[in-house]
C-alpha cells in the first residue's frame, strides 16, 4: 500500500495495490496489521458508516470532544469527493489548519483523519462514501465547524452554494474553540490537486 503523510499530524493517504486482469479488478481496502504500522498506534475500528449523497452536498466539518474523538479512515465506493480534514486540536501546532484531497471510485484512496479533527467533504458527483470510525458516535459530544470559516480558509472546489443540513448550516467558528489571545493566524493549507 502506497502511503503518503500529509504536512498535519498524523493525516494521511493510503492508496492500495490494484490487481487487475481481464476479470477486472481487486484490491485489499483494509488490512488491521499494515494500518497499525502505518499509523503507529492501535486502531479498533468499532463502527462503519455509509454516506449517500447528491452533487453539490456539502457534509461537515464534524468532529466529537473527549473522551469520544473519532478517528475516520474515509474513501469513496461511486462517484467523487473532496474530502477535508481540519486540525481543531487546541494545544497542535497545526490548530486550524487543513488538508484536503480528492477520494473518488477510480483512485481507490483513502484518508485516515485521526482523533482531534474536523472532518467535511464535498459531493463532487452523486457518490457513496464509506467511512470507518475507532469511537461511536455519540450526539452529546458531536461539534461542528463552520464549511466556510474564514479564518480556517479552505478552497472548495465549489461552483456555487453548496447544499447544506440544518445543522451545518448553524455550526460554530474556529474561533469559538479558543480565547482569542491564542487564536492562530490563517496558515497556509495543504492540499493535494485535483
Amino acid at each position: 500500500m502506497k502511503t503518503t503523510y500529509l504536512d498535519l499530524d498524523g493525516v494521511m493517504v493510503l492508496e492500495p495495490r490494484l490487481f487487475t486482469d481481464e476479470r477486472g479488478t481487486f484490491f485489499e481496502s483494509y488490512n488491521n496489521a499494515l494500518f497499525r504500522n502505518l499509523s503507529g498506534q492501535q486502531h479498533d475500528f468499532v463502527q462503519d458508516n455509509h454516506s449517500v449523497s447528491r452533487d453539490g452536498v456539502l457534509r461537515g466539518l464534524h468532529y466529537q470532544l473527549a473522551p469520544s474523538e473519532q478517528g475516520k479512515l474515509v474513501r469513496a465506493i461511486r462517484g467523487s469527493i473532496f474530502d477535508v480534514a481540519v486540525d481543531v486540536r487546541h494545544h497542535s501546532p497545526s490548530f486550524g489548519r487543513w488538508a484536503g484531497i480528492l477520494l473518488s471510485a477510480e483512485n481507490h484512496k483513502q484518508l485516515w483523519i485521526p482523533p482531534g479533527f474536523a472532518h467535511g467533504f464535498l459531493a463532487l458527483t452523486d457518490c457513496e462514501v464509506l467511512y470507518k470510525a475507532d469511537a461511536y458516535y455519540d450526539p452529546s459530544r458531536e461539534r461542528s465547524l463552520q464549511w466556510d470559516d474564514p479564518d480556517v480558509g479552505i478552497a472548495w472546489p465549489l461552483s456555487g452554494q453548496p447544499r447544506l443540513s440544518p445543522k451545518d448550516q448553524a455550526a460554530g467558528a474556529l474561533h469559538d474553540l479558543v480565547a482569542p489571545a491564542t487564536f492562530p493566524p490563517v496558515l497556509e493549507a495543504t492540499h493535494l490537486a485535483l
